[in-house]
């Protein structure tokens, strides 16, 4: 598993692709395949180890593997969400195992336009921030109500990316679909954290 090193792992970063020195850590690949054709869903929940199936709570049989550790939600219509691999091949590699197990209960599955549709990744800066100067200064692309949501929600355009930002210096990283785009989202944000940093006495 080659996952990615806090500053400080094993692994030297490159500073002209992480100027910042800090490496976010990709948390969890959300990817769809198309099985590519319809499935009994019922027969799968009876057949298979590790599947379960509610009709009445949900229309897709959610099934679970150890290794990559990840879910697969298996619907009629043959396509499959994966969810939980910790990089996009363990992503692949997932939802092909997944694609097998449907194969070996006797369907006729194949592996049609497998696509990464999120990458999560999270942060720690190591500094705490002051999230109503940078609401304030960055209200377009902020949005901040802490009586909800302890966190402040900042909506980049480009890459087109979210960040939830918290006052500890924690951040998650949410909505890209190549790992490169959550890298840039968090250089591009890092100046303007080092700006709103507060200062602790």
């Amino acid at each position: 598993m080659a996952d990615d090193q806090e500053v400080g792992g094993s692994n030297p970063v490159d500073l002209n692709e992480h100027p910042s020195g800090i490496v976010p850590t990709l948390q969890n690949i959300v990817s769809t395949v198309n099985l590519d054709c319809k499935l009994d869903l019922k027969a799968i929940a009876l057949k298979a180890r590790n599947a379960e199936y509610n009709p009445k709570r949900f229309a897709a049989v959610i099934m679970r593997i150890r290794e990559p550790k990840t879910t697969a939600l298996i619907f009629a219509s043959g396509r499959m969400v994966c969810t939980g691999a910790k990089s996009e091949e363990g992503s692949r590699q997932a939802a092909r195992k997944y694609a097998r197990i449907v194969k070996k209960l006797g369907f006729p599955a194949k592996f049609k336009g497998f696509k990464i549709q999120n990458i999560v990744g999270s942060v720690d800066v190591k500094f705490p921030i002051k999230l109503e100067g940078l609401a304030f200064c960055h209200g377009a692309f902020s949005s901040y109500e802490p009586e909800i949501f302890p966190g402040l929600i900042y909506r980049m355009k480009v890459p087109k990316i979210a960040l939830l930002i918290f006052v500890s210096g924690k951040i998650v990283i949410t909505g890209a679909k190549m790992r490169q785009d959550t890298y840039k989202a968090f250089e591009n944000i890092y100046p303007v954290l080092t700006e709103f940093q507060k200062i602790v006495n």
